[in-house]
């Protein structure tokens, strides 16, 4: 079973976490992993409701309900 994966064009503040990487997709457990890490970086009263809506489904399916900032 493969991992699915993430378009980082498709969300305005991954693109800004993800700028050095140079690729177009990221599993989604690698994209909850950057937004923790990046978490400071980010106003969350600014995301999009889009994004908003991808980091509760991957908080829920790969944090066990928990965002680590």
């Amino acid at each position: 079973m493969t991992t699915p994966t993430v378009e980082i064009a498709r969300f305005p503040a991954l693109r800004l976490l993800a700028w050095q990487l140079h690729q177009e997709r990221m599993s989604e457990p690698d994209v909850l992993a950057l937004y923790e890490r990046g978490w400071r970086q980010l106003d969350p009263d600014r995301l999009d409701p889009d994004e908003r809506a991808l980091i509760e489904r991957l908080v829920r399916t790969y944090g066990h309900g928990v965002l680590n900032v």
